[in-house]
């Protein structure tokens, strides 16, 4: 199973259209929308996990292109620095995916990065600068 986190840009033109259900339909890909700002008659940006074959992920990902849909990786990633990391929790509070939790008893800030869709919330909310963006450097097909 293949899987990335792909941003993608809609032309207003193309915002009507079903254009992430053909994924599923006609390519056997799995999609977990992460966050979507589409508006009728405007511009859309979305965030997903596409998943499946890697020769049905290329296939999908020239579909999209082909619908005029921009497509790119999601260029970068939430790192959380330990050492700066108080335990304080406020980062949990404003996560909308769960990535970030408190292990309780012990009251630890956990930070599971599978979980995490780059929506940098919790960078603004960490008192102590723990948690941080970073670009990511690898190609589109790794």
């Amino acid at each position: 199973m293949y899987s990335k986190i792909l941003i993608l840009q809609f032309p207003k033109s193309e915002v009507h259209k079903p254009i992430v259900y053909h994924l599923t339909k006609d390519y056997d890909l799995i999609f977990n929308i992460l966050n979507a700002t589409i508006l009728p008659r405007k511009e859309g940006v979305m965030v997903l996990e596409l998943s499946g074959a890697k020769k049905n992920f290329k296939e999908g990902v020239a579909y999209l292109k082909a619908q005029g849909v921009h497509v790119k990786n999601a260029s970068q990633e939430v790192k959380r620095d330990s050492k700066k990391c108080t335990e304080c929790g406020a980062c949990t509070a404003v996560c909308p995916t769960g990535a970030l939790s408190v292990k309780r008893p012990e009251m630890n800030v956990v930070f599971d990065q599978q979980k995490c869709s780059v929506c940098e919330l919790c960078v603004p909310a960490c008192p102590p600068r723990a948690m941080e963006v970073r670009p990511i450097t690898q190609s589109f097909f790794e």
